[in-house]
């Protein structure tokens, strides 16, 4: 299909292939020996140029037979030319571009929003598009564009968006669970926790916010306690946290029990940290 695709263009052809990461097995190693056995005939009876579009790089790809990986390799995998990452957007380019949809219809958003919108998203395209989609859109009350997107409309639909567990979303906690991603991220993991203080109001009125820096012990307490305290009061700061705990988890067997279980009080960088021996 491609040669004659090729064959029939006046011009060389370019084809992106998008989600190319979900093919697995006998059918990812076939279309990539095609790719590969067709590179001899660009540009006339085969794509000049072929766009792997995926989350991982093709060097990255894995297949599994019989419950057993597969070490990749061999030549349908060495046809990679470059790998190129979609950058996100800049803070100033985030809100330039929801400032796009005051300027198309007149509705203003709430200063604040941007204050959060940031540090949700980074500037990760999908997901500001999709919080932009989801207060503006699917949030039936601000389609009246002559009133405001408060605050509480944007956190409202960031609870939607998340609710919602989006292919996005479940794709990023599938990728999680992969071992060299979770050995990595394990080690570094934080559970902010936020909880309504008005029962009537529930999540949209005051929260309660609370750090827990979670770190495993391997080798000096003292080294491990001056970084954990650093990471949890920047973290805390960043949130706006009411509280910041420490957890430090000893996972020596030859360390009884009564050794490892203790909590104390420390003071770093103005914050008062609960920290936690478990």
């Amino acid at each position: 299909m491609l040669q004659q695709w090729a064959r029939l263009s006046g011009k060389p052809t370019v084809l992106l292939l998008d989600e190319v990461d979900a093919l697995v097995g006998d059918t990812l190693i076939s279309l990539l020996r095609q790719i590969r056995a067709g590179y001899a005939q660009r540009p006339e009876f085969f794509p000049q140029s072929i766009v792997l579009c995926g989350v991982r790089d093709v060097r990255d790809y894995r297949l599994y037979q019989d419950g057993a990986e597969v070490i990749t390799g061999g030549s349908a995998f060495n046809i990679k030319a470059e790998s190129l990452r979609m950058g996100n957007f800049t803070r100033a380019e985030t809100q330039a571009l929801w400032l796009q949809h005051s300027e198309a219809t007149g509705q203003v958003f709430a200063p604040e929003i941007f204050d959060q919108l940031w540090p949700d998203t980074e500037g990760q395209p999908w997901l500001v598009n999709a919080l932009g989609h989801e207060v503006t859109w699917k949030n039936k009350a601000a389609r009246e564009r002559s009133r405001p997107i408060s605050l509480a409309d944007y956190q409202q639909a960031r609870e939607r968006l998340i609710d919602s567990r989006a292919t996005h979303l479940d794709q990023l906690s599938d990728k999680l669970r992969e071992p060299r991603v979770h050995s990595v991220v394990s080690a570094i993991v934080g559970i902010f926790l936020e909880w309504p203080t008005d029962p009537q109001q529930g999540m949209y009125g005051p929260l309660q916010r609370v750090v827990i820096e979670l770190k495993i012990q391997r080798g000096s307490l003292d080294s491990l306690l001056a970084t954990g305290l650093e990471q949890t009061v920047d973290y805390s700061t960043r949130v706006g946290a009411d509280e910041a705990h420490l957890f430090i988890f000893n996972r020596n067997p030859d360390v009884p029990w009564d050794q490892r279980i203790w909590q104390r009080r420390e003071q770093c960088a103005g914050w008062e940290v609960g920290v936690w021996g478990a």
